[in-house]
């Protein structure tokens, strides 16, 4: 799962996300990788416990900024994994090889997903 970067890495998204996981764990073979859109963004996050929330419920958070959906740095995807993601486009090879499957969703469903192991709605 990848929740964050310019799109959907705003301090109200990952708010959002950090709601959905208080106090649970993201699936044993999921892995979710959280991008702060900016340093500012980053800094309110920690200062407000949103960061806190995020590591316990089990994300790995990258540097603010661009990240995964660039294809840069981040978590490249591996040759035959999904993802379900919060960036703006799927390009087809841009996340890691050609067969990588990208679902694009909310961070509410992003957090969902990570939770349940499979595409999930929240509980609001």
């Amino acid at each position: 799962m990848f929740i964050g970067s310019c799109t959907n890495g705003r301090l109200e998204d990952l708010e959002i996300a950090a709601r959905i996981l208080a106090d649970k764990k993201v699936a044993d073979y999921v892995k979710l990788i959280v991008t702060p859109a900016s340093r500012e963004v980053y800094k309110q996050a920690a200062k407000n416990g949103i960061i806190e929330a995020l590591t316990k419920a089990g994300a790995i958070i990258t540097h603010p900024g661009c990240g995964l959906c660039c294809g840069r740095s981040g978590g490249i995807l591996s040759e035959g994994e999904r993802v379900v993601a919060t960036n703006n486009r799927n390009f087809l090879g841009r996340m890691g090889p050609p067969s990588v499957e990208i679902y694009l969703s909310s961070p509410a469903v992003a957090a969902a997903t990570a939770l349940a192991g499979h595409i999930a709605l929240p509980e609001l």
